[in-house]
């Protein structure tokens, strides 16, 4: 069994039952007020990622990280010889994704956030690293919607007014491809060899 079924299978367990459970549900939610100078209550940096708002919410987080996950790990033990670095990448990627919105909303006390989609986008953008031109929706290549959703993310951060944490989706993507980049024995080499060779 992949890491990728693994964390998808243990993300839906504990969104279903945080959606039966407000317990639950308020014992793992990033709340950066309650967490501010609480060092105990940190871990929520991490167990945010593994609750969700609503069975959309869930269904299309699990779905892009059972496609991106599957591609991820493969590429991990292809070109590493072990998919030991998605699973960290998943994990820290959530947390990254985490720390910026904690530190910006740690004074405001009806901020709360959740779901994957911090970690996921840590996967997105590793893939995007290993093949930049793979195509996204079948025909947009990789590198082409990384940086117009980096710019999308960036917009709709600064213009506010939306539920959804485009901050942790930003940081969230960042993270991942430097996260690859340095984990890359070719010293960025991958890369590079990839972005001379378009394809779709």
């Amino acid at each position: 069994m992949t890491y990728t079924i693994i964390i998808l299978v243990i993300t839906v367990l504990v969104s279903l039952a945080a959606f039966n459970n407000n317990t639950i549900y308020n014992k793992l939610i990033l709340w950066p007020r309650y967490m501010h100078g609480n060092p105990a209550e940190y871990y929520r940096l991490l167990s945010s990622g593994f609750i969700h708002a609503d069975y959309s919410h869930l269904f299309f987080n699990m779905f892009t990280l059972y496609f991106f996950g599957q591609f991820v790990e493969g590429y991990f033990v292809y070109y590493l010889g072990h998919p030991y670095p998605f699973l960290i990448l998943y994990l820290t990627g959530i947390i990254a994704a985490s720390l910026p919105s904690f530190w910006k909303n740690r004074n405001n006390s009806s901020y709360r956030s959740l779901g994957a989609s911090g970690g996921i986008a840590a996967v997105i953008f590793s893939s995007v690293y290993f093949d930049p031109w793979a195509g996204i929706y079948g025909f947009i290549p990789s590198i082409v919607f990384a940086i117009g959703y980096l710019v999308y993310c960036v917009y709709m951060a600064r213009r506010g007014g939306s539920y959804i944490n485009h901050d942790a989706h930003f940081w969230g993507s960042v993270y991942g491809f430097v996260f690859t980049f340095l984990l890359d024995p070719s010293h960025g080499q991958i890369f590079i060899r990839q972005m001379m060779h378009p394809h779709l």
